[in-house]
């Protein structure tokens, strides 16, 4: 990594100043001349502080990685999902979301500096591994995560096919630390697995919207069971959300439009009113209005909660299964030249009926939750953005415990959320929730 000058320290606080000025809505108080003067203060004093630092400090610091850990720090303390992405990382978010990359196949976040598990990708090395939602990584090849960004932790994770590397984790419920050693594999992302249940029920499940093709290959699903199930022996689809961690706006705009033939799938508002944007669904029902059952659980976020919430509110489909985990803040992408790009919390999004969902979840049709197996008994623990520290707050209602256990039984036979619905869908069972009353869905 390349030294930083003093004469580009000066062009960085000046452009950190421009930034507070040009876009007043992203920050407080950057639009009067008060508040702008005590910015210039605060930022003489950052440079003097790194002036003292550079010039004295008991060893020469990496001027660079100074400047990187005080842009974090202050990210930091926004929220848990506002980071700086360095060059390489976000040319690696860039390879994943093409759909490709090196790596163990894990969804995580970071809890009081450790690496906390989300959710293992399906078929990936982390799932055959045995690796759980809510797992705490403290060590990867014995080195601590311990001061690790986010990014960085997920940086040491990827690497080459075929190199291996060891985890020890530390999990509710076991006494002495886990160590798992993976080899990495290429992790292609295949999002959307498409099955028929009997022969009678299509069933998609839906890992992740990481990538540009989720939407592509929900498509590719609903043909596939299209050749195998006549329309007129079909009586329904089952759509697993299930430890869904989310991803791309645009592909959960599009894997919702899917099912709704018309009408608005989510909305954005930030600070400023004019900045509110609606996303309405770009396709008709590609399902031809065939019963629709979404399955959630608390390692439902971001992403599948606009599908889940849209669907929803527009009686499209009976949600069943347990409360989702509350992520309800967008992030944008900005690049800074050749550093790499800051990754803001930028809005929170709305579902059609107006709910925000942030730290809240969405609160299924049919509540039922999964059985766990004895030896998980006391080892997997509820999952929720309301549980994350410095979490945005809900900003219409008062934050709940969002979430439930992020636990699929890997056996399809010891699926009782599952089964549930496909015997709604088979008519075996009733419930008053199923099938949802169009007729009291949002005007379209």
């Amino acid at each position: 990594m390349r030294k930083i000058s003093p004469l580009f320290f000066g062009v960085l606080a000046g452009a950190l100043f421009a930034l507070l000025a040009v876009q007043p809505g992203n920050f407080v108080g950057a639009s009067k001349a008060d508040n702008a003067s005590d910015t210039y203060q605060q930022l003489n004093l950052f440079g003097d502080i790194f002036e003292h630092v550079r010039a004295q400090y008991v060893e020469k610091p990496d001027e660079a990685k100074l400047i990187e850990a005080a842009i974090n720090g202050m990210l930091s303390s926004l929220d848990p999902h506002s980071a700086f992405l360095d060059a390489k990382n976000f040319r690696d978010m860039q390879t994943q979301t093409r759909g490709e990359f090196g790596g163990l196949g894990i969804e995580v976040t970071m809890e009081d500096g450790l690496i906390k598990v989300v959710s293992p990708m399906d078929g990936t090395p982390a799932a055959r591994a045995g690796i759980q939602p809510n797992d705490l990584i403290t060590h990867l090849d014995n080195d601590p995560v311990k001061g690790l960004t986010p990014e960085q932790a997920v940086d040491k994770m990827r690497g080459p096919v075929d190199s291996p590397i060891q985890l020890r984790i530390l999990r509710k419920g076991v006494e002495k630390p886990i160590d798992i050693k993976i080899v990495r594999e290429k992790i292609s992302i295949k999002e959307v697995r498409a099955r028929v249940e009997g022969n009678d029920v299509g069933y998609l499940r839906i890992t992740s919207f990481q990538s540009e093709r989720t939407v592509e290959q929900l498509k590719a699903g609903l043909d596939e069971i299209a050749r195998q199930v006549p329309a007129d022996k079909l009586k329904g689809y089952i759509v697993d959300l299930r430890n869904n961690g989310g991803g791309l706006l645009d592909q959960a705009v599009g894997i919702a439009s899917a099912f709704i033939g018309r009408g608005e799938i989510v909305s954005t508002r930030g600070r400023n009113p004019e900045d509110t944007q609606r996303f309405n669904a770009n396709s008709g029902d590609l399902t031809k209005g065939k019963p629709l059952i979404v399955l959630i659980n608390g390692g439902s976020a971001s992403a599948s909660e606009i599908v889940a919430g849209a669907l929803q509110d527009h009686k499209r489909a009976t949600i069943l299964g347990s409360r989702s985990f509350g992520k309800g803040s967008v992030q944008t992408v900005l690049p800074v030249g050749s550093f790499g790009a800051l990754k803001l919390t930028t809005a929170r999004y709305y579902t059609p009926s107006g709910r925000s969902i942030q730290a809240k979840g969405i609160s299924p049709d049919v509540e039922l939750v999964q059985d766990l197996p004895d030896q998980l008994k006391g080892k997997i623990e509820n999952v929720g953005e309301s549980s994350l520290r410095g979490h945005l707050k809900n900003g219409d209602a008062k934050d709940e415990q969002a979430g439930s256990p992020a636990y699929v039984p890997p056996d399809p036979k010891d699926d009782k959320q599952l089964a549930l619905a496909l015997d709604l869908l088979r008519g075996v069972q009733r419930n008053s929730a199923f099938p949802p009353n169009p007729k009291a869905a949002i005007p379209n």
